[in-house]
């Protein structure tokens, strides 16, 4: 009995297990036969419509010719669009709009600029910073007043100080040494705004240039749009030559504006620069000055006793 049980258990069991291995393939065979149904009449269809196809094809063909209309988009076609052949960089920019062409001519008057203050400014800069070095060392050496072809730097020092000395006779030596140093400090001062005079402009041009030229890009990129709409086409071999005259803007910007940068930032070391040396030659200038009206006062303070005596 207890065999028999499990014989039919066993039964059942495999009969389940087949059933469930078997489910897979009978729902593939179902989706395999949906296809190959719905294809059945496509193949039956045209030998029942062959008879219809042929009379309607002189309606097909009489159609275009009763009707009047136009496909305003067959009109519009590229093919109908005219793009320019030359697509250089003298062709953008001779067939650009107005307002592209001025942002052009002005960054380009704005390069000339540029390049013009590195060579004038340039040269000027070299020779104050080469003429305070060679002033630190004539200093340094005290030299006299009349020792030829003295730089501009020592020569205005020399002269500012001779000019205090003369005005602060018969006073008081730290009073003037007071005096001497605040009119040293304001002619470095006025050398050094004098020798900087003219490089902003580097810094105008180096920050503004780029937003020139963007603004030279949105109005060309504007202008493509407007032809794009005009033409009824998005073909990019259409649209090309107006975007590219607008890149071309926003290039002239940076061409314009990344060597104003550069030579303002060298410019700015070199002005760093020549504002040091100023310095130190005006600490060597009021040393050796303070130093003789210290001797001249104690002369002074030892031939006064003398004389009482």
């Amino acid at each position: 009995m207890t065999r028999r049980l499990a014989c039919r258990a066993a039964a059942a069991l495999s009969l389940a297990l087949g059933l469930t291995l078997a489910q897979p393939a009978l729902s593939w065979a179902q989706s395999a036969a949906t296809p190959a149904a719905a294809a059945a009449p496509a193949n039956v269809v045209p030998a029942t419509a062959t008879a219809p196809a042929t009379n309607a094809a002189p309606a097909a063909t009489a159609a275009p010719a009763t009707t009047g209309t136009t496909d305003p988009t067959a009109a519009a076609t590229p093919e109908a669009a005219t793009v320019p052949a030359d697509l250089s960089v003298k062709a953008l920019v001779r067939h650009a709009d107005r307002i592209v062409k001025g942002v052009l001519l002005l960054l380009f008057l704005a390069s000339i600029v540029t390049w013009t203050m590195l060579l004038a400014k340039g040269i000027e800069l070299w020779q104050a910073c080469r003429g305070v070095g060679r002033g630190l060392r004539l200093a340094e050496s005290d030299a006299p007043d009349g020792t030829a072809d003295l730089p501009r730097a020592l020569r205005l020092m020399r002269h500012a100080v001779s000019a205090e000395l003369a005005a602060s006779e018969g006073t008081a030596v730290e009073g003037t040494k007071e005096r001497l140093d605040s009119r040293l400090r304001r002619l470095e001062m006025r050398l050094a705004r004098h020798i900087q005079r003219g490089t902003g402009i580097l810094a105008t041009i180096g920050a503004v240039s780029p937003f020139v030229g963007l603004f030279g890009t949105v109005w060309g990129i504007m202008n493509s749009f407007v032809g794009i709409a005009k033409l009824h086409t998005t073909n990019l071999a259409v649209v090309a030559p107006g975007i590219a005259e607008a890149l071309l803007a926003t290039a002239a910007g940076l061409v314009a504006a990344i060597p104003a940068v550069v030579i303002y930032n060298i410019f700015a070391r070199w002005v760093g620069a020549y504002r040091h040396g100023l310095g130190d030659l005006g600490e060597i200038v009021l040393r050796h000055t303070s130093r003789t009206l210290d001797r001249g006062s104690a002369v002074v303070g030892r031939t006064r006793p003398m004389a009482a005596e």
